[in-house]
């Protein structure tokens, strides 16, 4: 029993020793040479310079990496931006096209002729709006003399046809005559383009006794089978007297504005041979008169 316990103890002696050994080995403080002072004060300063001017590079870069990424990030969200603009700019146009062409087919609902929607591809070349040309012809069930309009107004007849397209002679034109009515007074006469006034009609052979006064309203008077009765041309804005004879000219601005034309209707005319004789008989009167 006594040989154990000697063990034990020479055993916790031996660790106390060497514990001790360890602590005072830690605890020693080398002291520094002159010359090691000399090295740590000369590069000291120079080593804080170096670690100060990497970080500033390294954050630089950080920084230009993360300006880049960014920078691509606002391309990339730009050009979203303006395809999202141009579809929401697509989409509009679609409801203000969407909403003319329900005004256009409202339109007309009681005139007992098939109506056709198109649209104008071009004008004639001198931009006057004396001849348009549209996306139906033939195949859409378009006839010669078909009368032409929309919502606001009469836009004039078809004249020339393909299977495709056809030819259209607005009010404008000075060769194209429209039996026509002014509403309050109920005068007839004959409206046709005016040479003179660029976008202007005049409405020709009304006698001086008849009392038509400027904004009065003209229409059509639905003689003939051209044109249906009551479709609006336009409105009186000068009346002129001449001092000698029985006729007054009087000029009217169109109801259609031409120079904001997109889509018409045709009412497709299936009477062709009494729209050429009411034609014959126009102009057979315009040259007695």
């Amino acid at each position: 029993m006594k040989q154990p316990r000697l063990k034990l103890a020479i055993n916790i002696a031996v660790i106390i020793c060497s514990l001790l050994v360890i602590s005072q080995k830690s605890a020693v403080h080398y002291k520094t040479s002159m010359f090691e002072n000399l090295m740590i004060d000369s590069f000291a300063p120079m080593q804080r310079s170096i670690f100060y001017f990497k970080g500033k590079i390294n954050s630089f870069f950080r920084h230009y990496a993360l300006n880049i990424n960014a920078s691509k990030k606002n391309l990339l969200l730009g050009n979203k931006i303006k395809k999202l603009e141009n579809k929401i700019f697509k989409y509009e146009e679609l409801a203000r096209e969407n909403n003319r062409l329900k005004e256009l087919l409202k339109f007309g609902e009681e005139i007992k002729r098939d109506r056709v929607l198109a649209q104008i591809v071009s004008w004639d070349a001198s931009s006057d709006f004396i001849v348009l040309r549209v996306n139906k012809g033939s195949k859409d069930g378009i006839n010669l003399f078909s009368p032409v309009v929309t919502a606001k107004g009469l836009v004039g007849h078809v004249t020339r046809i393909t299977k495709h397209f056809s030819e259209v002679y607005s009010i404008l034109n000075p060769g194209n005559k429209v039996d026509a009515i002014v509403q309050r007074t109920r005068s007839h006469g004959i409206v046709n383009g005016s040479p003179r006034a660029k976008g202007k009609c005049i409405m020709r052979y009304v006698t001086r006794t008849e009392p038509v006064i400027l904004n009065d309203l003209v229409l059509t008077s639905g003689l003939g089978n051209i044109y249906p009765k009551g479709l609006k041309i336009g409105t009186i804005s000068k009346i002129e007297k001449e001092s000698f004879g029985t006729i007054q000219d009087i000029e009217i601005t169109p109801s259609v504005k031409f120079g904001r034309l997109e889509e018409i209707i045709i009412l497709s005319s299936k009477n062709i041979q009494n729209s050429q004789k009411e034609w014959d008989e126009l102009e057979l009167f315009d040259g007695k008169k």
